[in-house]
């Protein structure tokens, strides 16, 4: 008996041992990670930083690297992530709640599921290979904000499904009951009380999804976006009923990513710099959209009581 006892407590405490050495790695290996990532933003920020101006803000690429800008970048980037915004997170939300709530536990709503998880991995350059078969050349859409737009909101689009059908999987299924209970129809259900719930979990995969759009050049090239462009696409507003034009939807584009594609491939070190800069940039709106997440997730959550 004493034998056994012994045996039983020395296998805790190597158990112990492995999970605290394990602890000690996992710890180490995350703290090597931040160091390297902290180094690698600094090293951009300490070259970039300088070259920030008004003039680098509202001025069109040139090829004298002092007087080129982002302006028509930075303007193509918000166009092509507002498309991606208003395409996806509609139809991954609603697709969320449609396979999470209202489909069939079934083969068909395991294999859908399984495909949408796969989706989330498959690589950019993929989807821009779709877009270009799809969008470009079977819609004839061209070379286009809509095109790029629609493009990034695939990428996105199984993203967003994920996170949304994992935030509604969370929520317990008493307040479901509860909801019943009182009368409320299904849709009465999820809209009332499901989503306020899932929304900031919702809203965090969204941000994550639109966090990655902003970034990606791939897809972008290959559907053919301009390296090089100097003017902006039409004003979405107008002086005359309906007051809004949609004419930029059909505009030639040029986003931050390729910009600094542009200015990195080519061998004069003050084009470097640019880039560097164009990069302090992409990460600060990074940045700016992750910390909004997070603060709008605190508040739903705040605002919503258990």
């Amino acid at each position: 008996m004493q034998g056994s006892l012994a045996g039983v407590r020395g296998n805790i405490q190597r158990r112990q041992l492995w999970s605290a050495i394990f602890a000690i790695v996992g710890l180490l290996v995350l703290f090597i990670a931040i160091i390297v990532l902290l180094a690698l933003i600094l090293q951009l920020a300490i070259q970039g930083v300088p070259r920030l101006s008004w003039a680098f803000f509202t001025s069109f690429p040139s090829s004298k690297a002092e007087e080129a800008g982002i302006l028509s970048a930075l303007v193509g980037t918000a166009l092509v992530m507002l498309v991606t915004a208003f395409t996806a997170i509609p139809i991954g939300i609603a697709s969320g709640i449609y396979l999470e709530e209202y489909a069939r536990k079934n083969w068909i709503a395991a294999l859908i599921e399984i495909n949408v998880t796969n989706l989330a991995g498959v690589p950019s350059i993929v989807y821009g290979l779709l877009a270009m078969g799809l969008f470009k050349s079977a819609l004839q859409l061209g070379e286009s904000v809509l095109t790029a737009g629609l493009t990034l909101a695939l990428l996105i689009l199984p993203v967003v499904i994920v996170t949304t059908r994992e935030a509604l999987r969370a929520i317990p299924s008493g307040l479901r009951e509860a909801a019943y209970a009182l009368g409320a129809s299904k849709w009465q259900m999820v809209w009332d009380h499901i989503l306020p719930y899932a929304s900031g979990s919702i809203l965090t995969g969204i941000i994550i999804g639109l966090s990655r759009a902003i970034g990606e050049t791939a897809p972008l090239i290959t559907i053919g976006a301009l390296t090089f462009i100097s003017f902006l696409p039409p004003s979405p507003f107008k002086s005359d009923f309906p007051f809004l034009s949609f004419d930029w939807v059909r505009s030639p584009f040029t986003v931050m990513p390729i910009q600094m594609f542009n200015w990195v491939s080519r061998p004069e070190p003050e084009f470097q710099l640019n880039a560097a800069a164009a990069g302090v940039i992409l990460v600060a709106l990074t940045l700016l959209m992750n910390g909004l997440a997070i603060y709008l997730r605190y508040r739903f959550r705040k605002g919503v009581k258990w």
